[in-house]
């Protein structure tokens, strides 16, 4: 065979290689227009090992988007393995120094699903940022080009800041555009 056939062959495979390879995306939020996919069985892996329990008949109620005895609790595990209780740690109300600012907080009322209702309202508004976003010709970032209109520029931000007298720690250098 040719030496140069042989070179040019490797040399189109490697350039095929290198350009798939420059075609995959990002998962998740940044795909506008992806409808979302099932479960994926490799992201469910326990971290805990599994327990048998004492009595099959008496076992707790499922709890949908609840906690596992099998999820990960790092600051319980920790407080447990110093000697202290981790069932505080765990403990879901508000502790009472933080009692003013909660109130304070909850002074206009609360909406008791609000992570739900922005999920639906963002979904909503991903979707209709997303339409006719299918065809192109080079990877684009459809995540930033929806939400470009509500991000803050920090040095502007600091700056305006410093301008009406309040004090702000030192910026970090600008990026080169």
């Amino acid at each position: 065979m040719n030496p140069q056939r042989i070179l040019r062959g490797i040399g189109l495979g490697l350039g095929l290689g290198l350009v798939l390879s420059a075609c995959s995306g990002n998962d998740g939020l940044r795909q506008l227009n992806r409808p979302p996919r099932g479960p994926d069985e490799f992201k469910v892996l326990p971290s805990k090992p599994l327990q048998e329990p004492d009595s099959y008949t008496f076992l707790p109620a499922p709890t949908p988007g609840g906690a596992n005895r099998t999820d990960p609790t790092p600051d319980a595990d920790a407080v447990a393995a110093l000697g202290g209780n981790a069932a505080a740690v765990r403990s879901t109300t508000v502790p009472g120094r933080d009692g003013t600012i909660v109130n304070y907080a909850n002074r206009y009322g609360l909406t008791p699903n609000i992570r739900q209702e922005l999920a639906d309202e963002d979904a909503q508004f991903r979707r209709r940022q997303g339409r006719f976003t299918n065809i192109r010709l080079v990877p684009v970032d459809r995540y930033n080009q929806a939400y470009e209109r509500y991000s803050l520029d920090p040095f502007a931000e600091a700056d305006r800041f410093r301008n009406a007298g309040i004090r702000v720690p030192a910026n970090p250098p600008e990026k080169a555009q």
